[in-house]
């Protein structure tokens, strides 16, 4: 794999030419640019730094060795002012994301630093550049960095001898949990449930700030973490309860926690404070847009402990570790992403509750005894995106036009999923009865603003429908007529110089230009003013044409610029709905989930199992579901059980 670059070399060059450390540079040598780069890396030592230069987001020193020797990429150098050649490895600007997920899925942290400023603004000065997004393991909000069937967690644990606290949070959909416990293997055993992408860990280690890739060790890391997971050494401050109290009311505007249940769990407080100071860090300017804190118990739950979780294959097979061949396998038939997360989280955390299992049963049983309701029920559901995760990034200022769009549209399918359920017994279908009017009111103003096939760059125009802002509307007539009049110029040209192969053009570097082949030179008009000298052709401009030129780039530019102001106002008003939003996606994937199990019991003739308070289990003619799926049709297997007040191996209250 190669980016494309202006200074890559076709050969690898000679390391020992050129600085591959940026501590080992004398800074007084180095140009305005390169002190700026090592300046911000001095703050973020255990990162990559992507650094935008132009249409690139480069590399220097170790950063450079680094982002070439993981993505394959070519290193070469740079000058870098009286100092000489540095390091230097880049990629396009516009396929960032791409190769900063590569580099975070190896383990790494990437840091952002973005021009905040049009070079052109920044003429006999250095441009404005500022760290804009920090990307961990844990915090990652872009679609494509993201997998649509789970949710990525961040969590972050404390441990006070054999007493822990946990707290994760995943913040592309905004869940954000906390707990506490007296037994350690009880906290090793919900990290491997969880399967975080990072855990923050509060230490005094000297080396803060380092992210431990999975594997790596720390004489700093307790010996109960699973070594299988990407640690965050982070400082013990934040983690304090002096700290991270006040951060929780403040973030929650409360003046207790009682009201989240956690104020007599100390542990999981230090625990949720830490992360969400973390999130501020990481963040920037990003608003974090989480759901309000939710503590629970591990123990209201069925705890099962890894082995257990890998013998029974929920997510997983034993043999080769593949999707292909497990419980969940079996059993998705989700239509939404949000409830094929949820199933997963069903799954790996069931429930011991009978009433709260019983409440489940009985609407899986409507649904497979009203098949009309199920039917209509899934079709719309296809048509539903992730509200979760498009909120989230509208929340967060990350969203563009197209996450809008689709978020529109799937707010625009809840009244009528809201009438389908009119009638429904369930409590789960219940809670989608009443769909908020300033949800349907949102979804028509972002389909009336944006236009139908929204383009993905949102400062680039194109984004906004006509007639939803008359000064707007001007401006686009305004360009509309300047870029008729260029279109005209070459036809006008064409027939004032006799020269039928006379073109117009354009291009960012040199703007509007009039192209003649050098063969008609002799015919160029006098009041021609020569720009650009090619092999076969000379590129002239007219002052009309350079003042129409200024005219139509200042109003473009302008246009866009009024576009994008339109758009952000939208994705704010999104972002001020966000926990309206996600109260009802919870429903809606809980409604999937549900919805989805009956659509199977149906295919497969389950029955419905009776569920007891005591400890026996009476199978009569089982069938693995696994098992069954996978041979071919017409072969089952039947297994009848019988165990009485056994312990069953499978977990524990």
């Amino acid at each position: 794999m190669t980016a494309s670059h202006p200074e890559t070399p076709s050969t690898k060059p000679d390391a020992s030419t050129f600085i591959s450390d940026h501590q080992q540079v004398d800074r007084s040598k180095l140009s305005q640019m390169y002190l700026h780069y090592v300046e911000t890396k001095d703050k973020y030592p255990h990162a990559v730094l992507l650094y935008r230069v132009g249409d690139f987001f480069e590399c220097y020193f170790q950063d450079a060795v680094k982002l070439a020797q993981e993505l394959e990429l070519v290193l070469t150098s740079k000058q870098a002012g009286e100092q000489g050649r540095v390091a230097m490895s880049g990629v396009p600007h516009h396929a960032w994301e791409r190769y900063a997920t590569m580099l975070v899925e190896k383990g790494y942290a990437v840091v952002i630093c973005d021009q905040v400023e049009d070079a052109a603004e920044a003429t006999g000065r250095l441009v404005r550049r500022e760290v804009t997004r920090i990307l961990t393991p844990g915090t990652l909000l872009e679609e494509g960095m993201l997998k649509s069937s789970r949710n990525n967690y961040l969590a972050a644990v404390v441990i006070a001898a054999n007493h822990w606290g946990l707290a994760y949070a995943d913040i592309s959909t905004g869940e954000f949990l906390t707990t506490q416990g007296s037994d350690l293997e009880h906290l090793t055993q919900e990290l491997m449930r969880l399967q975080p992408s990072e855990v923050l860990v509060p230490t005094n280690a000297p080396d803060l700030g380092s992210l431990l890739r999975p594997g790596e060790t720390s004489p700093h890391l307790p010996e109960c973490l699973p070594p299988s997971f990407c640690y965050s050494l982070r400082s013990q401050v934040p983690f304090s309860q002096g700290e991270a109290r006040p951060r929780l009311l403040q973030k929650f505007k409360l003046r207790s926690l009682e009201g989240l249940g956690c104020d007599h769990l100390p542990l999981a407080v230090r625990a949720a404070g830490g992360l969400l100071e973390y999130l501020e860090d990481t963040q920037k300017e990003h608003p974090i847009f989480l759901q309000r804190l939710r503590t629970y118990t591990v123990t209201d739950y069925l705890i099962v402990d890894n082995q257990t979780r890998r013998n029974l294959e929920i997510t997983q097979t034993v043999r080769d570790g593949t999707f292909h061949g497990s419980l969940l396998w079996a059993l998705d038939r989700t239509n939404t992403a949000m409830g094929g997360r949820a199933l997963r989280r069903w799954l790996l955390q069931p429930l011991i509750d009978i009433k709260g299992i019983r409440a489940r049963q009985d609407t899986i049983e409507e649904l497979m005894e009203n098949t009309p309701l199920r039917q209509d029920l899934r079709q719309l559901l296809r048509q539903i995106y992730d509200l979760e995760r498009l909120t989230g990034r509208a929340g967060s200022g990350s969203a563009n036009a197209r996450d809008l769009a689709a978020l529109a549209d799937s707010l625009s399918r809840l009244p009528e999923l809201s009438h389908l359920v009119t009638d429904a017994r369930s409590p789960f279908l219940k809670a989608l009865q009443k769909v908020p009017s300033i949800l349907s009111e949102l979804a028509e103003k972002l389909h009336t603003h944006l236009v139908e096939s929204p383009p993905i760059h949102i400062k680039e125009g194109g984004l906004i429908r006509p007639g939803v802002n008359s000064l707007l509307d001007d401006r686009k007539a305004t360009v509309k007529a300047d870029e008729q009049w260029i279109a005209n110029l070459e036809v006008d040209e064409r027939a004032k110089t006799g020269i039928p192969t006379l073109k117009v053009g354009f291009n960012k570097t040199f703007g509007y230009y009039i192209s003649i082949s050098r063969a008609k030179a002799d015919q160029v008009p006098a009041n021609y003013i020569r720009k650009q000298t090619l092999t076969n052709e000379e590129r002239y401009i007219t002052p009309d044409l350079k003042e129409r030129e200024a005219r139509i780039l200042t109003a473009r530019d302008d246009l866009n610029q009024l576009e994008y102001e339109i758009f952000t106002a939208l994705r704010e008003e999104v972002a001020e709905q966000a926990e309206v939003i996600r109260n009802l996606s919870r429903a809606v994937a809980a409604a999937d989930v549900l919805c989805a199990l009956a659509e199977l019991a149906v295919q497969q003739g389950y029955c419905r199992p009776e569920m007891l308070s005591g400890r026996e289990i009476n199978i009569v003619d089982g069938r693995h579901p696994v098992v069954e799926q996978s041979l071919p049709a017409g072969f089952s297997v039947l297994d009848s059980t019988q165990l009485c007040n056994m312990e069953l191996g499978i977990g524990s209250r």
